[in-house]
């Protein structure tokens, strides 16, 4: 007997309760060991070593500049090189190490991290979404139980849930933090700017200004790694160095479609071999130049260089961030890809041990010769080392430019997702690893705008003074969203919640308020852009929610189907007919539009809502929630279509195939065991051959065909509304919309196979 056939009747009727009702819950999401957990120690040992190539490129070159970035007037006092290199060494201690590492990537949603894994994870305990995503088939997905929660967690979950402030606040600290990455990383290669001076010390003259930020380390390295080369090519020009390093940006975005996996992983390698050169370089200057700089590990060396230089030592804090760039946002958004376990391997053992051994190397080389803090990466190279630390140096520069690009792409995919951004061709580039994705679009206007900005400010010496405003404002993004996820998630005794707000918060308040004081030289540029980010991605948002509640008020009662299939005009026609709409109760309104226009309905219909919950994936058996609408012999039926913000979603064939398969077992078991049935073998023999002729009907009307039909939509303002409102629905919306991706294409649904229907919605 089949594991089918044995199953009880009552165990088939709570299974079929997922299925069949869109207002009870639905089971839960597979609660599987995700890959943040753990997993045997060879895979974590495997997915550590890669995790070098992918996560720590940007900050492990920040070596490059750091010095040079920090100290743009020259050393003025010896004891100043201990004081900074205790700055940069507690640094990489407070913020990657303990922030990051042994917190922050505790927070993930089911294993996958970011800014916008926090928020959906938060969305998951409180219903905080403008969209109702928790539906209520979603509530069992949080796993939260009302009287085992504490009446702080319980008390905030009202305050978010009954504010619109709240909900709203969240939501724009979450894409503020998203477009300030975005910002910072595409105008990084603005740093070029300050080249084109003819100076053959213009990128040292960069440097000076350049208190730059994370993610934007890649153009930045990149530049810094060429440049090297005039130690032993003087003759070469700023100019060149420029057309060299557009060279190698044109090579970088170029390859990107290949993907993640085959691009990035074979990158692991280099990244080791630059830690071993960087780690064995600062051994040598240690021993050979001024080991006694190993006290700069006494944190009074702080105390005393501010004493010493007041404002100027504030001013310099701004190059000492470079020194964790965005390698500490970089592990969170990235850890889909490996484990906690991994990240907090590779960066303990190899990545702070490394770049650790080369700031201390390089302060131990400044103490001898202060004069040449202005390149001192390369002047503190042992001349037989040069040639191959300089080659190694240029891949670990393109690596770290890799690293950004995929936090990129991961980043706008799952803004994409959660119905935050405009929609965009997204390519899976793994069959291994859903994570990995790359968008053209993208990638073609980032690719676009860093050559364009690289060229375009080549006098522009001070473009990169307050770059850091965007990394250092996402890191106390985290830390405000941490502390939401520590009360109502983690449920953390308040001192502790406390103690990790006021360090961190006002640890990254005190480099943010640095880098703020340069921002009227040149860093609101990425500021500004960031803003513009951030606004189109609020504008889109707010119309897609007003959208959404515009069809909810004006959807058909599900009861009304029958009147409307039961007029004389309207007939029945053959195949399957899949209409799309983003409504998961009542009938849409495109529908009745349909019937007016084209009196006709296929004689098996399904409403179709493509749903994307605020979790990485949802399971291929947990994937459909099925019920029918109206009388049997209607045959329409509703689906709604659940996937995760990393799932792959199928083919049109692909997903036709699955969806009318699980409806032929829908069917089956709803005659089974909906009303019982089960218990009296004349009736399920009868209701056995009623569900025989339903799926025989639903293969044949299968086999002539499946039809798409998609309401296309002009949205516009109503009569009588503010001018904001109308410059946001009908200027800005109504461009992204007609210069993006349509709904069709992004559902990859054939011209020939899709019918569209017009509609006006005024909201």
């Amino acid at each position: 007997m089949s594991a089918e056939a044995a199953e009880s009747p009552g165990a088939a009727a709570e299974r079929l309760k997922r299925h069949d009702s869109l207002y009870g819950d639905a089971e839960k999401i597979s609660n599987d060991k995700y890959h943040a957990s753990g997993g045997s120690w060879a895979r974590t040992l495997m997915l550590a070593f890669q995790s070098i190539g992918v996560v720590y490129g940007d900050i492990g070159t920040s070596p490059l500049y750091v010095y040079s970035s920090t100290f743009p007037d020259g050393i003025r006092h010896p004891d100043d090189l201990l004081g900074v290199l205790s700055l940069i060494l507690y640094t990489l201690i407070l913020i990657p190490m303990l922030k990051y590492v042994f917190v922050v990537l505790h927070a993930n949603d089911d294993g996958d991290g970011g800014t916008f894994a926090l928020y959906s994870l938060i969305s998951r305990y409180a219903k905080i979404r403008m969209i109702p995503d928790q539906q209520t088939e979603d509530a069992t997905l949080s796993n939260y139980s009302v009287d085992t929660r504490l009446r702080r967690a319980q008390w905030l979950k009202e305050k978010l849930e009954s504010s619109n402030a709240a909900k709203i606040g969240l939501f724009t600290i979450t894409i503020l933090g998203t477009s300030m990455v975005m910002g910072d990383g595409t105008l990084t290669p603005a740093i070029s700017g300050t080249y084109g001076d003819g100076n053959n010390k213009a990128c040292t003259n960069w440097l000076k200004n350049a208190n730059r930020s994370v993610s934007d380390g890649f153009v930045l390295a990149v530049l810094s790694a060429v440049s090297g080369i005039r130690e032993k090519a003087p003759n070469l020009t700023q100019l060149q160095v420029v057309w060299i390093s557009v060279a190698i940006l044109f090579v970088l975005f170029s390859v990107q479609r290949f993907g993640t996996d085959k691009v990035g992983y074979s990158f692991a390698p280099i990244i080791s071999v630059w830690f071993l050169l960087i780690a064995g370089t600062g051994m040598y200057n240690l021993a050979v130049h001024d080991a006694t700089i190993l006290r700069a590990f006494n944190p009074m060396y702080i105390v005393q260089y501010f004493s010493r230089n007041g404002k100027e030592a504030w001013v310099s804090l701004g190059g000492v961030i470079l020194c964790i760039t965005a390698g500490a946002e970089a592990m969170f958004a990235d850890l889909g890809h490996f484990n906690i376990r991994a990240i907090q391997i590779s960066f303990t053992c190899i990545l702070f041990p490394s770049v650790a051994l080369c700031y201390m190397g390089q302060a131990a080389y400044l103490r001898r010769f202060p004069e040449n803090v202005a390149d001192t990466f390369f002047k503190s190279i042992p001349e037989p080392m040069f040639w191959p630390v300089f080659v190694v140096a240029i891949m670990a520069a393109i690596i770290a430019s890799q690293a950004m690009l995929s936090g990129a792409f991961a980043i706008l995919s799952k803004a994409l997702s959660l119905g935050c951004f405009p929609r965009v061709e997204v390519v899976h580039t793994s069959s291994k690893y859903e994570g990995q994705v790359y968008l053209p679009e993208v990638n073609f206007l980032i690719g676009a705008a860093s050559v364009a900005v690289t060229m375009g400010f080549q006098t522009t010496a001070n473009i990169g003074n307050a770059y850091g405003i965007c990394v250092v404002t996402v890191f106390s993004i985290t830390t405000h969203l941490m502390a939401v996820v520590m009360l109502l998630v983690w449920r953390t005794p308040a001192a502790l919640v406390a103690a990790f707000y006021v360090v961190f918060g006002l640890a990254e308040f005190v480099y943010l308020s640095s880098i703020l004081s340069k921002f009227a030289d040149g860093g609101y540029l990425p500021f500004c852009f960031s803003l513009v980010l951030m606004g189109l991605m609020a504008a889109w948002h707010y119309v897609h929610v007003l959208r959404y509640w515009h069809e909810v008020d004006r959807a058909v009662p599900a009861a009304e189907l029958g009147a409307v299939l039961a007029r004389r005009d309207v007939r029945r026609v053959r195949g399957v007919g899949l209409l799309y709409s983003e409504l998961v109760q009542g009938i849409p309104p495109v529908f009745q539009i349909l019937v007016d226009k084209i009196p006709s309905v296929h004689a098996v219909f399904v409403f179709v809502s493509i749903k994307h919950l605020p979790v990485p994936r949802v399971a291929a058996p947990e994937r459909l929630i099925l019920r029918r609408v109206g009388p049997v012999n209607h045959r329409v039926f509703r689906c709604v279509a659940r996937y995760g913000y990393t799932d792959t979603m199928e083919g049109h064939r692909e997903f036709a195939a699955f969806l009318l398969d699980r409806l032929k077992v829908f069917v089956r078991e709803e005659a089974t065991f909906g009303d019982g049935v089960g218990s009296h073998s004349g009736r399920a023999q009868t209701a056995a051959a009623a569900v025989e002729q339903e799926q025989r009907f639903i293969d044949a009307e299968a086999a002539r065909g499946v039809v798409y039909l998609m309401g296309e939509a002009t949205v516009t303002a109503a009569a009588g509304s503010s001018w904001a409102k109308r410059v946001v629905v009908n200027n800005v919306y109504g461009f992204l919309r007609k210069n993006l991706r349509e709904s069709h294409k992004a559902l990859s649904i054939p011209k020939d196979q899709l019918l569209r229907v017009g509609v006006t919605y005024e909201i």
